[in-house]
């Protein structure tokens, strides 16, 4: 069989499925959360199906993962692209606040910022520096992750730089990946115990897992490279798309305030 007959989604496809489904997600668990701003796990006590909706953004992230991997492979000027995530980081950290002041205060950032800081550190270990400088300032920068809170804090930079550091060995990829996968949804699931029921802690393990397993394989097996009709477009609609995601699902908030 011809591999090349499975690869049918370009990066248009790619992007607009995972923004589709991350939109999704965050607008149950966001509405959810203004809705109960003293219950962080508010989301966790929603019925079985919406539960499984709202775990299905974790396709976004793993996505956006391996994109910051290919762009710094294919965009022609590495230092723009860098700029270009730090502006865009800061607009949707307005908006972050704008919604999420109230529960979060100002130190939780968006996880624009991991993005930035995954491609820094694949800046980082592509320069000539020493062995041991690379990793002391790959540590740095996965350190400010933590020391903002910003999502997929530890594991977003170590995600990114894994597919870019095994980019030619897929098997070593997938498992490094996968391991990753594990440890994230396993300590994700910890963090729970006690707080949700066991049953609801084991689902959300064992969605998350199967879900960041499934943008993998549509990253690898179904993706095909190309960067589809619109790419322009596409490109500047999911800049956009990410910061206005926060005033679309507030505005929702308030119609159904007043309805």
């Amino acid at each position: 069989m011809n591999n090349n007959k499975l690869k049918v989604l370009d990066r248009d496809m790619m992007k607009y499925l995972a923004i589709g489904l991350m939109f999704v997600g965050h607008l149950i668990s966001w509405l959810t959360l203004l809705d109960y701003p003293d219950d962080l796990l508010a989301v966790y006590k929603l019925p079985l199906w919406k539960l499984l909706i709202e775990e299905a953004a974790v396709f976004c992230p793993p996505v956006m993962f391996f994109f910051i991997a290919d762009g710094y492979k294919y965009t022609r000027d590495r230092k723009k692209y860098a700029l270009r995530l730090f502006i865009f980081a800061l607009i949707t950290q307005l908006f972050n606040w704008f919604v999420f002041w109230q529960i979060y205060g100002w130190r939780s950032f968006n996880v624009i910022f991991t993005l930035l800081l995954g491609l820094l550190s694949i800046m980082v270990w592509e320069s000539k520096l020493k062995l041991w400088q690379r990793i002391a300032l790959i540590i740095l920068c996965d350190a400010v992750t933590v020391l903002i809170m910003s999502e997929w804090l530890i594991f977003g930079v170590l995600f990114i730089l894994a597919l870019h550091i095994f980019r030619e060995k897929p098997r070593t990829r997938f498992i490094v990946y996968m391991c990753l996968t594990l440890i994230y949804n396993i300590i994700y699931a910890a963090a729970m115990t006690g707080k949700v029921p066991p049953l609801t802690s084991a689902v959300v393990m064992i969605c998350g897992i199967l879900v960041m397993t499934a943008a993998y394989l549509c990253m690898t097996v179904f993706y095909n490279g190309k960067k589809g009709k619109h790419p322009l477009f596409t490109k500047w609609f999911f800049y956009a798309f990410y910061p206005l995601h926060y005033i679309i699902i507030y505005a929702v908030r308030i119609c159904l305030d007043r309805s």
